[in-house]
């Protein structure tokens, strides 16, 4: 996968910035890379936590009771008045 990156400054607290200079080393990784795991992990969530989310959601559509037929499905959507409500308007 492709990702688009752009490039920003950061002014961190001397104390920040040794602590991420220490992690980094022995990480043997880059402060960069580490900034960038936090965020991704502090905005985007984990990829445990995406990945449950994505399973979460699936789940609940395992729940409803959908026919077996797609096209009787997408009908009974379109039940109703709606397109009359539609056309009068």
């Amino acid at each position: 996968m492709l990702y688009i990156m752009r490039r920003t400054q950061l002014y961190l607290k001397d104390e920040v910035w040794e602590l991420l200079h220490e992690r980094a080393k022995s990480e043997k990784t880059t402060i960069s890379e580490l900034v960038r795991q936090a965020l991704n992990e502090r905005y985007l969530g984990s990829h445990e936590q995406r990945k449950k989310a994505m399973q979460d959601f699936i789940g609940i559509r395992r729940n409803v009771d959908e026919p077996e037929d797609s096209v009787a499905y997408v009908q009974s959507l379109r039940e109703g008045d709606r397109m009359e409500r539609l056309t009068n308007e």
